[in-house]
Formats: C-alpha cells, sequence, structure tokens
C-alpha cells in the first residue's frame, strides 16, 4: 500500500472526508496537499458532525499523524479556530499534527482583497467562498507571499507584513473603491494565532519521504475536485490549485513513482457550488429532489449546491488526467426514491457528438447531453455493508459505471453514517 492518493473527481464535496476518516485506521500518516479553508470535509462521528476545512480528515483516529502540506495556503485563525472545535469534542491533535514550514499563509487582507474583487462590477463573478485562497496563491506566484517558516521569526514576520500592507490597501482603495484598510486588530489577531501554531510547524518533506523509507502506509487527501482544478478545470470557474494527481506530488513532495493507488471519489449524481458550467444540471423536481436528500448545501459557504445527473463523461475525463485506479462512489442512498436514473454518457457540443470533455467550454455554449437510462431500485439502501445486499437494480447502475468508465469501482457508501460502506 504505502503511498495512495484520494481525490475529488467531479466539482468538489463528493464526500472525501467520511472515505479517509473510514479508511485511515490502515494508515499511518494522513497529509493534506492543496487548497485551504475553503474546502469542508464533513463526517460523521460519535453521532455528531465534524466539518474540518484545513486538518486532515485522519486527525479523528486516535493513532494517525496528520500532515499540512507545502501546497496548502493556511489562515491561522481558521486553523486555531478549527484546533478550538476539536479540542471541544474530546479530540486530542498534540503529537499527531505537522504543518510544512513551507505552505504558504493566508493573512488579514488576502480576506479582504477576495471579497472585494467578488463584488467589483469589472470582475468576472467566479463563485468564491471568500476565504482569501485566490489573492493568497497569486502572492505566492508572484513571490510576495509569506511562507509559514516567517512565524519562527516574529520580527520578520512583522516587517513582511507591513511591507505588503502598504500595496494591499492602496489596492482595496484605489482599484476596487472599497475603501477598506486593514485594521491593526486584524493583524493582532492574525499574529496571536501563529503563536499557538508555532509548536506544530516543521519540514514535512523530509518527514514524510523518510515515512516512504520506514514502509510507513501514508494517505494523500486532496481537497476540491479535479473539475476545478486551475489548469485542467472549467476555467476560469475554478479554484486557484491542483486539486489533480499532479497537485499532490508538489504540494506533499512526495515523488510520483511512490503513489501506488489513486482513488477517485464521485457521488452517484453529479453536483456544483458557485458559477460555471454544469451539462447535467437539473433545475427541476429531480434537482429538488437531489437537493434534499443530499443535504446539499457547502460545508463551507451554507451554499446551495447545483444537482444534477452522473457525468460519465467528464468522470473519464478526471480518471484520464489522475490516472485513477479505484472509484469510490458515494451518496448512492440519495438515488433510493427514484423510478428511473440518467446517467450521461455522451454530449452533443457544438452540434458535434463526442465523449471527450469540453473543459474550455463556457456557460453560453450549446451543450446537449445523451443519457443512458437505468431503472431506479425503490429501497432504503442506508445500513447495506455488503455488495451482494444490494438490489439488483443498484448492482446494474454501479456496472454500469464500471463498464463505461473501465474503473473498478471499489468503495460505495450507503448512508451518511462512518460505517454504512461497502469496501469491495
Amino acid at each position: 500500500m504505502n503511498v495512495t492518493l484520494v481525490l475529488g473527481a467531479q466539482w468538489g464535496d463528493e464526500g472525501k472526508g467520511k472515505l479517509v476518516d473510514l479508511m485511515c485506521k490502515d494508515f499511518d500518516i494522513v497529509a493534506r496537499f492543496q487548497g485551504g479553508a475553503n474546502a469542508g470535509h464533513t463526517i460523521v462521528w460519535n453521532g455528531s458532525k465534524i466539518v474540518l476545512h484545513l486538518i486532515p480528515s485522519g486527525i479523528l483516529q486516535p493513532r494517525t499523524v496528520c500532515v499540512i502540506g507545502n501546497g496548502v495556503v493556511i489562515d491561522p485563525i481558521a486553523l486555531v479556530s478549527e484546533l478550538e472545535m476539536l479540542k471541544s469534542n474530546g479530540i486530542d491533535v498534540e503529537n499527531r499534527l505537522l504543518i510544512s514550514e513551507n505552505a504558504h499563509l493566508i493573512l488579514p487582507y488576502h480576506i479582504e482583497l477576495d471579497k472585494a474583487r467578488e463584488m467589483s462590477a469589472t470582475s468576472a463573478t467566479i463563485g468564491t467562498t471568500g476565504r482569501g485562497i485566490g489573492p493568497a496563491y497569486t502572492d505566492k506566484i508572484a513571490r510576495t507571499g509569506i511562507k509559514v517558516f516567517n512565524i519562527l521569526n516574529e520580527k520578520k514576520l512583522i516587517e513582511l507584513i507591513n511591507l505588503n500592507l502598504q500595496e494591499k490597501n492602496k489596492i482595496l482603495s484605489s482599484v476596487y473603491n472599497s475603501g477598506s484598510i486593514i485594521p491593526e486588530d486584524a493583524i493582532n489577531r492574525f499574529l496571536d494565532a501563529c503563536k499557538q501554531i508555532k509548536p506544530f510547524i516543521t519540514d514535512t518533506s523530509y518527514y514524510l519521504n523518510e515515512a516512504i523509507c520506514n514502509k510507513k502506509n501514508i494517505m494523500l487527501e486532496g481537497a476540491q475536485g479535479s473539475l476545478l482544478d486551475i489548469d485542467f478545470g472549467t476555467y476560469p470557474f475554478v479554484t486557484s490549485s491542483n486539486p489533480s494527481a499532479g497537485g499532490a506530488c508538489t504540494g506533499a513532495s512526495i515523488p510520483p513513482n511512490k503513489i501506488k493507488r489513486i482513488i477517485g471519489i464521485t457521488k452517484a449524481y453529479c453536483t456544483r457550488v458557485g458559477n460555471g458550467p454544469f451539462p447535467t444540471e437539473q433545475k427541476n423536481n429531480i434537482g429538488d429532489l437531489l437537493s434534499k436528500r443530499g443535504n446539499e448545501f457547502g460545508s463551507t459557504t451554507g451554499r446551495a449546491r447545483r444537482c444534477g445527473w452522473l457525468d460519465l463523461v467528464a468522470l473519464n475525463y478526471s480518471i484520464m488526467i489522475n490516472g485513477i485506479t479505484d472509484i469510490a462512489l458515494t451518496k448512492l442512498d440519495v438515488l433510493d426514491e427514484l423510478d428511473d436514473i440518467l446517467v450521461a454518457t455522451k454530449y452533443i457540443y457544438n452540434g458535434n457528438t463526442t465523449s471527450k470533455f469540453p473543459v474550455n467550454m463556457s456557460i453560453e455554449d450549446k451543450i446537449e447531453v445523451e443519457y443512458t437510462k437505468l431503472k431506479g431500485w425503490k429501497r432504503n439502501l442506508a445500513g447495506v455493508t455488503e455488495f451482494e445486499n444490494l438490489p439488483q437494480e443498484a448492482k446494474n447502475y454501479i456496472k454500469f459505471i464500471e463498464e463505461q468508465t473501465k474503473t473498478k469501482v471499489s468503495f460505495i457508501s450507503t448512508s451518511p453514517e462512518r460505517n454504512d460502506t461497502i469496501i469491495i
């Protein structure tokens, strides 16, 4: 096993948290490799709902070490809040959380810039979470970012913050006319949070690669989904990082030849938060049913997710760019009440039939979807943990996905509960 990669194969919100939590009892280390507090992994734990934004889902396992890799952008204030939430739930993180010294920090001015740009009449509305993710990655690429290791030298950290503040306040006032000047108390809260996370900082690159040499089992945990990848997603309606397999290598400092298994998580239908193309979206009673039964509201923002049928054109694209070896199918139970279930197998894009995902499609492009209709099972799947106990119609649905994707469905989630999972 050694290194296994778990990533989202759709537009995020696929249920990665539950699977990572379930699997990581067999892993020594779980490492998050990209994104920030714009992602939320929801896990039902001891009857309570735990939402993790920055800390890997493996933290709920008492012996698992969790790593926040260099590819993550970290808001110290949000991280401290998460640590306090875990403590209030009786979850001890001492000696089990490591933060890469090479990760970049999200500062209060990043959050203000994110919100100002989204509200600007001169900018395209992406549907950002407003958590400062994009501006933090912008500074990283512009080489004006502040890294986690700067926390270790408070004097230098304050110098860098003050230097950047001059530029950011000018942008806020001159470009976005927001009139926002980052208040001193916001910076003080940031500095206080930095002091609290200081004990967790280390060189995670050496830690992870030494763990590989010592035959430790490592899981790499992605946030968002591959169709939101900055390079491979439906640009510009994407995230600011690489949730795909390539991002796992750079974001966790692990060579690609060390990853032995890549698990792509997909819902039994599709959802998307925010703006951007969504070919199988159902703005009707089907979409309403999926939303209600799937409780489709963002765990980070609370925004309602757009819902639609499973899209195998998009899924096959995700399998291709990631090298996915196994599919984890989540929320199969959401389809329990349907008489018939549609699955997208081809598009008619600008008049041409295609099985290729047109990643550069715009929301103005004319896309028709060719569906295959499958019979629903009309039975409650909650509590089913063995494949043979599924209704035949549900088995047919899974077999159809395997045939169309040429990829094995190795995990099937039949309810939000941790143990209501079929492992094949």
